[in-house]
């Protein structure tokens, strides 16, 4: 019996350690052929030199499992080396099907206190990053169907956060990347839809070197799967990349621990009309201001009013 991406290939950023890792396991152990791309630098925040030893590891174990995969050690924030990894992934196996943006930074601080640096550091690994990568596939998409004269195979999964959803106080850089990448993939889903080019987006939840310290108060069970182990998530991502999804597009998934949740477009909560041709500020005083104060003080937009779910 086949494997369900078997005869695919597949980028995966980022995916040197963590969730990118767990993600290229996956997508090697259903059949793709995998470019593991990660910059190798050992902080989180993107500090120390740039190493090929994470991606090489990660390629290597999927080859002793019996897989095909290569090492790619470039920036994707970089626009050229960005389109040096989708490159060599048209090179070495003929063409790109899969795209999974996973790539990123944490450089946490307030956002009375963060430097420019700091903002403009999160904001390029992260979104510039899945749109350099995004921008290359798509081209390739983009002239493969126009040569086949109608629609071809591919799927992008990129990774937001809840972190975009429910908001995180000490990370201003990293919640508006991770909005502006659920922005960037609904926009790319309508644009490939008419090249047969699936994209959409995760939030998980995971254990990592990026979230060590997110979820430091949670234990680890010694007899069973760790509830924020990256594995839980690699599944889902699989399922995206795969054939059977090919109907699933435009979409923000939250997944960790054994659990998917699909998240609505925002809906309105509530609307006020004026009953002249234009508002003034006293009506507006009138309307919004009793509405608002039936709400707890300092309660804020929040992912609990979306999905009932809170950050982990």
């Amino acid at each position: 019996m086949s494997l369900p991406l078997e005869g695919l290939s597949a980028i995966v950023t980022g995916a040197g350690r963590g969730l990118g890792r767990a993600e290229a396991l996956e997508l090697a152990r259903l059949g793709a052929a995998v470019v593991v791309n990660d910059y190798g630098q050992p902080g989180r925040d993107g500090s120390g030199a740039a190493s090929a030893t994470p991606a090489a590891e990660a390629a290597a174990e999927i080859r002793a499992a019996g897989g095909t995969a290569l090492a790619h050690t470039g920036d994707v924030a970089d626009f050229q080396q960005a389109g040096e990894l989708v490159g060599l992934a048209v090179a070495e196996f003929g063409k790109l099907d899969i795209l999974v943006n996973n790539a990123g930074i944490l450089r946490d601080r307030m956002v009375f206190s963060m430097t420019e640096d700091e903002w403009d550091s999160v904001i390029r690994v992260h979104l510039k990053g899945h749109f350099n990568t995004t921008h290359f596939a798509a081209a390739h998409w983009r002239e493969r169907s126009k040569a086949a004269g109608g629609p071809v195979y591919g799927r992008i999964v990129n990774t937001s956060s809840e972190a975009f959803l429910a908001g995180s106080a000490g990370q201003p850089n990293y919640a508006a990347a991770k909005g502006g990448i659920v922005g960037l993939t609904t926009s790319t889903a309508l644009a490939l839809a008419k090249y047969g080019v699936t994209a959409n987006a995760i939030c998980p939840r995971a254990r990592t070197r990026m979230t060590e310290d997110v979820f430091a108060g949670f234990g680890q069970p010694a007899d069973a799967l760790d509830p924020l182990a990256p594995e839980h998530v690699a599944p889902l991502v699989g399922y995206l990349a795969s054939p059977a999804a090919a109907r699933v597009s435009g979409q923000l998934l939250v997944v960790h621990g054994g659990m998917v949740a699909i998240v609505e477009r925002p809906r309105v909560r509530a609307q006020f009309d004026s009953k002249q041709e234009t508002f003034t500020y006293g009506e507006l005083d009138a309307l919004l201001t009793p509405h608002y104060a039936e709400r707890p003080e300092g309660e804020t937009f929040a992912a609990a009013e979306v999905l009932g779910l809170r950050r982990g």
